[in-house]
C-alpha cells in the first residue's frame, strides 16, 4: 500500500512539473526565451556535428576531431539556457539582466562558431598559433572566456544578494551552483594558461595533454547550478513545507560538494604532475 502511494505521488510530481515546464518559457521574460531559443539552437549545432561525425569518421579524440564542435555545442546550449533560467530568479534590475544575458548568448554563440569553424578547417581551436589566422582564433576564444567570467561572476554576486523574494530552498541551490560555477571557471582559466603557455613555448602538443586533466573538475563543477536550482523546483510540486525543502536541498549540496571535491581533488593532483 505504501509503495503504491508512493508510486502515485512519484508520477503525480514528475506529471506536475512536465505541466509547468512550458511556463519557463511563456512567463520568460524576452531576454531569457532569447537565450532558450539561441540555447536549443546551438544543441541542434552539437547534435547535427554528430551526424557529421557519423558520416565523416576520424578520431573521436584529440585535438582535431567533430567531438569539439559537439561537445561544446551541447554545453554551451545547455549552459546558456541554465543560465537564463537560473538568473530568472535573481534579484536583478531588468536592464542589467538584458545586458548580462545579451552578452553572454552573443559570447556563446562566438565561441561554439569559431570552434565549429577551426574543425571544419581541420586545425585545432585551442592553442594553435600555427598561424596569424589561428593565432587570432586562439586569442578570440581566450577574450571570449574573459567575458564570460566577468557576466558569470556577476550574476554569482547577484544570487549571494539578499533576495526575499526567492523561496529559502532556491536560495541554497543558486549560490551553491554558482559558487561550484566559479569552481568551473578557476579550472577552465587554469587550462586556457597553462595551454597558452605550453603553446607560447614550443610545445604544442604539451598544451593539448596538461589540459585534459582539469576537464572532469570543470565538468562536474559547471553543472551543479542546473541540478541544485532543479532539485529545488522540483521539491516545490511535493508539497513539503519550506524547512523540509531546505533540509532536503542542503543535504544534496553536501553529497554533490563532496563528490565534487573528490573530483576536483584527483584532477588537481594530475594536473599538476602533467
Amino acid at each position: 500500500m505504501d509503495g503504491t502511494a508512493g508510486a502515485v505521488r512519484g508520477g503525480s510530481l514528475l506529471a506536475d512539473a512536465a505541466r509547468a515546464v512550458p511556463g519557463i518559457w511563456t512567463d520568460g521574460r524576452r531576454v531569457e526565451r532569447l537565450c532558450y531559443a539561441v540555447g536549443a539552437l546551438l544543441i541542434l549545432s552539437g547534435l547535427l556535428h554528430l551526424l557529421v561525425f557519423a558520416v565523416d569518421g576520424g578520431p573521436w579524440t584529440g585535438p582535431v576531431s567533430w567531438r569539439k564542435p559537439v561537445t561544446f555545442g551541447l554545453s554551451f546550449g545547455l549552459t546558456l539556457i541554465t543560465i537564463a533560467w537560473a538568473g530568472s530568479f535573481l534579484d536583478l534590475g531588468e536592464r542589467t539582466r538584458r545586458v548580462l544575458l545579451g552578452v553572454f548568448a552573443a559570447d556563446c554563440v562566438a565561441e561554439v562558431a569559431l570552434i565549429t569553424l577551426q574543425a571544419w578547417r581541420k586545425v585545432p581551436s585551442h592553442f594553435n598559433m600555427e598561424t596569424s589566422f589561428d593565432t587570432a582564433v586562439t586569442r578570440m576564444l581566450a577574450a571570449g572566456g574573459a567575458i564570460l567570467v566577468i557576466t558569470l561572476v556577476t550574476l554569482t554576486a547577484a544570487a549571494f544578494r539578499a533576495n526575499p523574494g526567492t523561496a529559502p530552498s532556491m536560495r541554497l541551490a543558486l549560490r551553491a551552483g554558482f559558487a561550484a560555477l566559479m569552481v568551473a571557471l578557476a579550472s577552465g582559466a587554469a587550462m586556457i594558461a597553462r595551454g597558452v603557455a605550453e603553446a607560447q613555448t614550443g610545445h604544442q602538443q604539451a598544451a593539448y595533454h596538461v589540459a585534459v586533466a582539469l576537464k572532469p573538475a570543470h565538468f562536474v563543477t559547471m553543472h551543479a547550478v542546473l541540478v541544485l536550482p532543479a532539485l529545488a523546483w522540483l521539491l516545490t510540486f511535493t508539497g513539503r513545507p519550506e524547512p523540509r525543502r531546505v533540509r532536503t536541498v542542503a543535504l544534496a549540496t553536501a553529497g554533490y560538494g563532496a563528490a565534487a571535491a573528490a573530483v576536483v581533488i584527483v584532477s588537481a593532483v594530475r594536473f599538476a604532475a602533467g
